[in-house]
């Protein structure tokens, strides 16, 4: 250890994957089974910390990011001192630059950055004995939640299961024809309380103009959001056009807009009303924090997108406690193994309450997650 950081030691990637009994369907793809990459950085003094890439596609991307790590970025972090987890991540970006043009893979370099990004700041939240909403910052480690994942099948009864488990808020899967949607969402309403905030997700399945005619007609089930009713690379003046024709409604999007500058554009578009970066997919910590910032100082929730392992979606709780503002965290309502051996903090009327154990809360059981290892 120097006096003003930590010397990384060693980097260790993982993938687990999870058999499950039912498909993850969504109106782009499905997920046959749960995967889940790890990330564990170890400091010269035997501290670790711990990040998930997000992998859920294609079926070999658990393997390959795993392997990213390994050969690309453990050579660059090994004996280097980390004075702040944001400068290392600049520097990292900036080395990586030239290979990801050559590769073209923007997507899995940046997914194992901001992996590592999570493990660098774990670890120096651990060193610290805090945790990690408040080592970012925050000041209250009461989280909203909602329930995701649900549908195109079967969605008010894994929606009820929720309700009694302590969520109010749920989120539909969308895009599977038009009459089929709107029967599973007449069907989440009337099978949910009363007080159920009810939110949608296209995955963007719907042309401009198909958007434009589906949200006419769902804006009278009083939902919460329209997510991606189109796609994530069509013109923000697109964007604009659809949110002015679907107000009050508000669209959100963000997932899949991985870059700083188009993070910023989507804000000042005025497009969107709410925006959901996935801290597993780009920026870790150190970008998605300040994105995140701005964006409550714009008036858009920030409710960030997450739908893989238990780590990840523990670190997506943090951010969320860390950053203000109004919004809510992801939380897939479908069976996960690798969610469910994560201690994760009880749900309570739409909560969750961070503790102020130091770091993540907790550190990952590889003995309970040895039976869904894989070799990488």
């Amino acid at each position: 250890m120097t006096a003003s950081g930590y010397v990384v030691a060693r980097v260790t990637p993982y993938v687990f994957r999870a058999p499950i009994a039912k498909p993850v369907v969504n109106a782009f793809g499905t997920m046959t089974n749960r995967p889940m990459a790890l990330v564990a950085i170890e400091d010269r003094d035997g501290a670790v910390g711990w990040g998930e890439i997000w992998a859920n596609f294609p079926v070999v991307g658990a393997e390959h990011r795993a392997r990213l790590v390994a050969s690309v970025f453990t050579p660059l972090l090994v004996g280097k001192t980390v004075a702040s987890p944001p400068d290392t991540y600049a520097q990292l970006a900036r080395t990586i630059a030239s290979q990801v043009l050559q590769t073209g893979e923007s997507g899995p370099f940046s997914q194992c950055l901001a992996a590592i990004d999570q493990a660098l700041t774990d670890l120096a939240a651990r060193r610290a004995g805090v945790p990690l909403w408040r080592y970012l910052g925050g000041s209250d480690p009461d989280v909203r939640v909602y329930a995701s994942g649900l549908g195109p099948d079967g969605a008010e009864a894994l929606a009820c299961v929720h309700w009694d488990l302590g969520f109010r808020a749920f989120k539909l899967k969308v895009g599977f024809g038009r009459e089929r949607d709107l029967a599973n969402l007449r069907a989440l309403r009337g099978a949910l309380p009363a007080g159920a905030t009810i939110m949608i997700d296209a995955n963007q399945a719907w042309s401009p103009e198909d958007a434009h005619a589906m949200l006419y007609v769902l804006r009278e089930h009083d939902l919460a959001w329209a997510e991606e009713p189109i796609a994530a690379d069509q013109p923000f003046s697109t964007w604009q056009s659809l949110a002015r024709a679907a107000a009050p409604l508000r669209l959100a999007a963000g997932e899949n807009l991985c870059s700083r500058a188009l993070l910023d554009d989507a804000i000042a578009s005025q497009a969107f009303g709410v925006l959901q970066p996935d801290i597993g997919k780009w920026g870790g910590f150190s970008e998605g924090l300040p994105i995140a910032r701005r964006a409550a100082a714009a008036g858009l929730w920030h409710c960030p997108h997450w739908l893989a392992g238990g780590v990840g979606l523990a670190a997506s709780l943090h951010l969320r406690a860390a950053c203000g503002g109004e919004g809510l965290t992801e939380w897939d309502a479908n069976p996960n193994p690798l969610r469910e051996i994560v201690p994760l903090p009880p749900v309570r009327n739409g909560r969750v309450t961070l503790t102020d154990a130091p770091g993540l809360g907790f550190v990952p059981d590889l003995g309970a997650l040895a039976q869904y290892a894989v070799p990488c």
